[in-house]
């Protein structure tokens, strides 16, 4: 009985341990990242909204006000924004151990604890620079309020995991091969397509609508639409098929970054 109270309390200290290595971490780049001065940390969602509100008043005024029965910025609103927190995350993780070296000095410091850091900034600058454009088109009459929450938040969870994953693959491939650094903003871009971003699955033509369901991305987009849009709009997700295939990259992530060490050059 002794032993596992002890074992509890280690588990139980190494987890609140790490917890308070990650928040300071996290305070660290916002220093680093934005400074003390002017707006500083706000940036963290100043910065997200620039891209979502600024693609969403572009789109809103070149495009119809509604394609395939479907309020125009709604479409854009829903699929910028993951879209903002996959990219954002993946550009954050690019050398982030080179440029986060000396930190790996300290033993309590670990290459998880940088990305997930880094990507929790993201993540969370992302989803609240997301709910306040949101929140602003409503008021102004271009989106209305979402038909379930429920199906916006799960798709919010599920990018948010989907995101980090990329970003532990991108963190340790980028030290394995520089080439991964280059290519990054390629892939990116050229991604679009794949990513249901500006398009849903039922736009396609039936025999290719699967090339897009084998994107997590996708899927996770399309939840996004079933809980703005309701009934309203025909969706298609593979829930089965999103949560495999983003705990497969979660799984793959994690042990390129326990095993990454032997790929830094670190300089003291």
């Amino acid at each position: 009985m002794t032993r596992q109270i002890k074992r509890h309390d280690t588990l139980f200290s190494n987890f609140f341990l790490q917890y308070k290595v990650i928040h300071a971490l996290i305070l660290r780049e916002l220093h680093t990242r934005y400074g003390r001065d002017n707006l500083g940390f706000l940036w963290v969602i100043g910065e997200p909204i620039l891209f979502c509100a600024g693609v969403a008043i572009v789109w809103t005024a070149i495009r119809p006000a509604r394609e395939h029965g479907l309020a125009m910025t709604a479409m854009v609103v829903t699929g910028y924004v993951p879209l903002t927190m996959w990219r954002h995350c993946m550009a954050r993780a690019i050398k982030a151990y080179e440029a986060n070296g000396s930190l790996l000095f300290h033993r309590q410091v670990t290459p998880f604890d940088i990305i997930t850091a880094r990507s929790f900034l993201e993540i969370i600058g992302t989803v609240m620079a997301g709910l306040l454009v949101m929140f602003g088109a409503i008021i102004l009459g271009y989106m209305q309020p979402p038909q379930d929450w429920s199906l916006i938040v799960l798709a919010l969870i599920y990018q948010c995991f989907f995101s980090f994953a990329t970003a532990l693959l991108a963190a340790s491939l980028s030290e394995m091969s520089d080439l991964v650094e280059k290519f990054v903003s390629v892939i990116s871009y050229l991604s679009l397509p794949f990513s249901g971003a500006f398009i849903m699955v039922t736009w396609l033509p039936l025999r290719y609508q699967w090339i897009l369901m084998l994107s997590p991305m996708a899927n996770n987009m399309e939840m996004m639409r079933g809980g703005q849009f309701g009934l309203e709009a025909s969706v298609r997700y593979d829930l089965f098929y999103d949560t495999w295939m983003t705990g497969l990259l979660l799984l793959v992530g994690i042990i390129l970054t326990a095993d990454v060490r032997k790929h830094l050059e670190i300089t003291g």
